[in-house]
């Protein structure tokens, strides 16, 4: 695998890391943990970093060949991408909530 399909699948595994650390920090910060819930949004932001870093190299390779050919597989891991930065909004604010309520 090379080219689009294997950078669609590192957005998808990197935005899914950062995904389930957001979800898993909620979680932590409902029972009390915060200071895991910290640890595992700041885990979730490098794997979307990460994400973000591979949808960089999307965008420069389409700046310099050209159109870039649209697939389901590509529409997934954008909209992963999305779904995480998303999310890690609401987290942020799930467990300030949180914080303040205990």
């Amino acid at each position: 695998m090379e080219g689009i399909e294997l950078l669609s699948f590192q957005m998808i595994s990197f935005n899914g890391s950062a995904r389930s650390c957001f979800i898993e920090a909620i979680a932590a910060a409902k029972e009390g943990d915060f200071d895991r819930a910290e640890q595992l949004m700041a885990e979730g932001e490098e794997q979307f970093v990460e994400g973000h870093r591979v949808h960089a190299q999307l965008i420069q390779q389409e700046a310099q060949e050209g159109n870039t050919a649209i697939n389901l597989l590509l529409i997934h891991a954008e909209d992963q991408m999305m779904s995480a930065e998303v999310l890690k909004i609401i987290a942020a604010e799930l467990i300030d909530i949180h914080k303040r309520i205990q």
